[in-house]
């Protein structure tokens, strides 16, 4: 279903009304303050809701036309709407065009004074958004960046699945199973990593959904921003937004500690701190699992160790060697009719593998995986090679994808 004309109509005149009110002497971050204390902050409340009405029907189709993300503002958007639909973004000319101030009102619309002034300082802003879709109680979510680009302001959103993928979908072995179900193992570091767009998130929900339909247990999920919300049912869930109900990772992982949890979800172990509060407390006997921007199992021990100063990385290897339960590594790549699926890689921290982290032996690690389908272990190269063959994706796909071309090489020239 198109966009209301009526909403857009008058969504896109409002817009050229406040961009007019621009003083044609204020560049850079002095607009954007000026764009946000003196046109969004004296909106009167109907003209705020013509405004979000407007970015929420934008929202709503891009739902409809199944596109993953939306960005739009900025310089480089060359006035239009930007959709990624099965993993490639087009303009969509359906919304028609807006000049870089009217977007920049749009953007700054949609958050709160404190956001606009965290905008300003940090010349960046993650948020999340959401709206109620209808009257049957169906909220979307989306996870939300706002940026500079040359002086303008430009916003990225992603949509945040309605419905959780099932666990039971992702083709894990029953060893993986074990260690990330609470009812088996109580505690470790589990990690979900990849590039950004690769489902890190999607595989984390499944994981908690899982444990919060089979165990009785207190969940903590620490995330900037959350995205989606899980209704608390076998499990207490509580959702803490970093900025909003904590002041960093760091934080919110200490404080967690005193709130009774049996399973901490970190969203990102972007900064040293928080990596080492994070073993910290998985050493406490919690299970923790979070998230890295690595494209493998392998890549993901150097990075850790590689985030700390020099003087902690011994003892930083030592702890992650014990704490370490699994590593999945994943991407999203494209199938034979234009669509995406999953490619995963599974390391399961055996005796062998966490003898190798230990002793700084990480260029062992890689033949281990390989090796240990026994323990539903498999290497990036070999799950590809199983999408080949299933036909669900070509062979130069499985190359353009591989984390080691040669190896990949191997495993295909026999057939």
């Amino acid at each position: 279903m198109p966009i209301n004309p009526k909403i857009l109509q008058v969504g896109k005149q409002l817009l050229s009304q406040l961009a007019a009110k621009i003083p044609a002497t204020v560049f850079g971050i002095e607009k954007q303050k000026y764009i946000g204390f003196d046109i969004v902050g004296t909106l009167s409340n109907d003209h705020k809701l013509i405004l979000i009405k407007f970015m929420n029907s934008i929202l709503l189709r891009m739902r409809e036309v199944e596109a993953s993300d939306v960005d739009l503002g900025g310089w480089a958007s060359k006035s239009a709407v930007w959709f990624r639909i099965h993993g490639d973004k087009k303009p969509f000319k359906e919304f028609g065009a807006f000049t870089i101030d009217e977007c920049s009102i749009l953007i700054q619309s949609l958050v709160m004074e404190s956001q606009r002034t965290e905008l300003y300082e940090n010349r960046n802003l993650d948020f999340s958004y959401s709206f109620d879709v209808g009257n049957n109680g169906t909220v979307a979510r989306y996870r939300a960046d706002a940026y500079l680009d040359l002086d303008s302001l430009a916003l990225n959103m992603r949509a945040i699945n309605t419905q959780i993928r099932p666990y039971e979908g992702f083709g894990f072995d029953n060893h993986v199973t074990r260690i990330v179900s609470l009812a088996h193992t109580k505690e470790g570091l589990i990690l979900v990593t990849g590039i950004t767009g690769s489902g890190k998130s999607t595989t984390l929900d499944a994981i908690v959904d899982l444990n919060n339909r089979t165990v009785d247990a207190h969940i903590i999920i620490i995330a900037s921003p959350v995205e989606f919300v899980h209704e608390s049912k076998r499990c207490i869930i509580r959702h803490r937004e970093v900025g909003r109900d904590t002041q960093s990772f760091k934080k919110g992982t200490i404080e967690a500690l005193r709130q009774d949890p049996d399973i901490i979800i970190i969203g990102e172990m972007r900064d040293p701190d928080t990596i080492i509060s994070a073993l910290e407390v998985v050493d406490s006997g919690h299970k923790v699992l979070s998230t890295l921007h690595t494209s493998s199992a392998v890549e993901s021990v150097d990075r850790i160790i590689a985030e700390v100063p020099p003087v902690e990385q011994e003892r930083v290897r030592s702890r992650l060697s014990d704490v370490l339960r699994c590593v999945i590594s994943q991407k999203l790549v494209p199938t034979r009719d234009g669509r995406r699926v999953l490619a995963k890689e599974v390391m399961v921290v055996t005796p062998s593998v966490r003898a190798a982290i230990k002793n700084n032996n990480i260029n062992e690690i890689y033949q281990m995986i390989s090796e240990g389908s026994k323990v539903g272990m498999n290497t990036m190269e070999q799950d590809l090679k199983r999408l080949y063959l299933e036909r669900k994706i070509a062979i130069e796909t499985a190359f353009s994808y591989a984390n080691n071309k040669r190896r990949m090489q191997q495993l295909i020239q026999p057939m």
